[in-house]
């Protein structure tokens, strides 16, 4: 509840408004009731004629017309509240992913984040556009109502005085209960999504190897449980519903009894204080009501805002950067690099020199942690132990922007987004780019043959994650993003995995034309295409077993003989 009060009280424009609206429906409400009940009292009691109250039927059919024009812009300043405050906390969400290294950002299911992302967020909306604004208008309504009937008949007003408390209390003893519920409400589907997204991502490998029927009976369990928490929620909403439309009806109930009984026998009071009291008692019930049901959807979304919270203010720990720019063509080195990740893999004493324009390769088993390294060398994260230094000088005195112009990372499964194959190629650099620059760095990339197929060339669209493109095709658009970009140091992981002979050679064409100019830092799979490296790394369990040229490896590696007589790397 802290953090949502805090959000909310970020809104103060819009708090004032909401506070200046519930001072005027609260007048506006006295006002109709007042002429309201003179209208009635000179036309039935007084026998007055019609001309007499027609002034007082222009102001009643003011205020009629005012409230719901009251009651309106209350509504969209609630949801222009909720508006500001999603927005702002999922910018705040997806920052905070967005500075987060990869080692932080992988873990946990990626369908618990978008739940995160969406749900909980879209789930604080009754908070900000129903709860905020009836709690201002609980709190001076009824106090508005209450001194008009306190004016006119002091022991109405007691007893309303009295029996108000039972519905706050009331509702405090239902949100408890609610906002257990809905925090495990939010969980089951938290547990869902991230099921079916998983399931989903890995279904052509469970199918392989047999599994997908163990997985729809947990998808099936994920989905009931789910099913079970949202009843739970809405068996409590209509139990505490019930509740206090009893409590509010026994309340106006002695308030009628006790005017009745002034009225009638003991004749105390006016008809016109009477009737008054009646139309104003039903409205400050309703106030309180109102409060009520939308405490029951505000305490709702303290579920949400819990795991907010948690997401917002779980520990990372974010690469560091300085400000300097980084030189052209920087020697680059990893000096006593220890990682490890939580409970698993880890890499240990890790010493590596590619000096400027070296052609460099990391070669093991699989799980021996190429690929992390690989990332630790990108500047994905940061190692807890040891430096990366770029021409001798630590790399978290350079800028961030300036070290990732000058680096390229081609992974096995480089990403495409929806667009042209232009726009895929020309993606991160200046909007200014020539044409002409982007077809000359299709062309070094192998995609010429290609593009001379399609009708449209590089204007031909593809789907999201490069759908329409092989593997190779993609591999090819990646290559072409870095001959537009020209960067010093070019890291591939395992880039011909899975490829063709033939499309192998072209990429190795293309390898070889980078090569001329950056750096060159590869995670071989396939031996054959690392031979002529300058220095290659042999990993063994996290740590460096040998380094040296492809002869001196083979001299003095046993490991490195066996890997090249079996062929393969990895």
């Amino acid at each position: 509840m802290k953090e949502l009060r805090k959000w909310a009280s970020e809104q103060k424009g819009i708090m004032a408004a909401i506070f200046i609206l519930s001072i005027l429906l609260g007048a506006v409400i006295v006002g109709q009731s007042y002429f309201l009940v003179h209208i009635i009292d000179e036309i039935f009691l007084q026998k007055a004629s019609f001309d007499t109250i027609v002034p007082m039927l222009g102001f009643l059919l003011g205020f009629m017309l005012l409230r719901p024009a009251i009651a309106y812009v209350n509504a969209r300043c609630g949801v222009a509240m909720s508006s500001n405050v999603k927005r702002r906390i999922r910018a705040a969400l997806l920052e905070k992913w967005t500075k987060n290294p990869v080692q932080t950002a992988i873990q946990g299911q990626s369908g618990s984040k978008i739940t995160v992302l969406m749900e909980a967020v879209d789930g604080l909306e009754s908070y900000f556009r129903e709860y905020m604004p009836q709690v201002v208008k609980a709190s001076v309504v009824p106090l508005i109502l209450l001194a008009a009937v306190l004016y006119t008949h002091v022991w109405s007003g007691l007893i309303m005085m009295i029996t108000a408390p039972f519905i706050p209390l009331f509702y405090i003893i239902i949100g408890l209960k609610t906002q257990k519920k809905s925090e495990e409400q939010l969980d089951q589907l938290a547990a869902f999504s991230g099921q079916f997204l998983d399931t989903l991502q890995g279904l052509q490998t469970l199918k392989l190897f047999g599994r997908s029927a163990e997985q729809r009976e947990r998808i099936q369990q994920s989905s009931l449980g789910f099913r079970d928490a949202t009843m739970k929620v809405l068996k409590i909403a209509f139990a505490s519903t019930f509740m206090l439309e009893f409590i509010s009806t026994l309340s106006i109930g002695l308030i009628a009894l006790n005017i009745g009984l002034q009225l009638v026998v003991f004749n105390s009071v006016s008809f016109v204080s009477a009737f008054f009291v009646l139309i104003l008692a039903p409205e400050y019930y309703a106030a309180l009501k109102e409060l009520g049901a939308a405490f029951h959807t505000g305490r709702g979304s303290l579920g949400a805002a819990e795991k907010i919270k948690a997401e917002l203010e779980s520990v990372s720990q974010p690469v560091k950067w300085g400000s300097r720019p980084v030189p052209a063509r920087p020697a680059l080195e990893l000096k006593q690099i220890n990682f490890q990740y939580s409970g698993g893999f880890a890499l240990k004493n890790i010493n590596m020199k590619i000096p400027p324009g070296a052609r460099a390769a990391i070669i093991g088993a699989t799980g021996s942690g190429k690929t992390t390294l690989l990332n630790i060398a990108a500047g994905l994260f940061d190692p807890p132990e040891g430096e990366v230094l770029i021409d001798g000088q630590p790399r978290n005195l350079f800028s961030e922007s300036s070290w990732f112009g000058e680096v390229s990372y081609i992974s096995q499964h480089p990403h495409l987004f929806s667009g042209t194959i232009e726009e895929n190629i020309r993606m991160g650099m200046p909007a200014d780019t020539a044409r002409q620059d982007i077809e000359a760095a299709a062309e070094k990339a192998g995609l010429s043959e290609l593009l001379a197929e399609l009708e449209e060339g590089l204007d031909t669209k593809v789907g999201e994650a490069g759908r329409g493109l092989s593997g190779g095709e993609k591999q090819r658009v990646a290559l072409a993003r870095a001959f537009l970009k020209q960067p010093s140091l070019v890291l591939f992981d395992e880039p011909t995995t899975g490829l063709d002979l033939k499309t192998e050679r072209i990429l190795q064409r293309s390898i070889d034309e980078l090569a001329r100019r950056a750096s060159i830092v590869t995670v071989a799979h396939r031996l054959h295409t690392i031979q002529q490296a300058d220095i290659i790394f042999l990993l063994k369990n996290g740590e460096i077993e040998a380094a040296g040229t492809h002869s001196d490896l083979m001299k003095s590696s046993e490991a490195y003989r066996a890997m090249t007589g079996g062929g393969a790397a990895g």
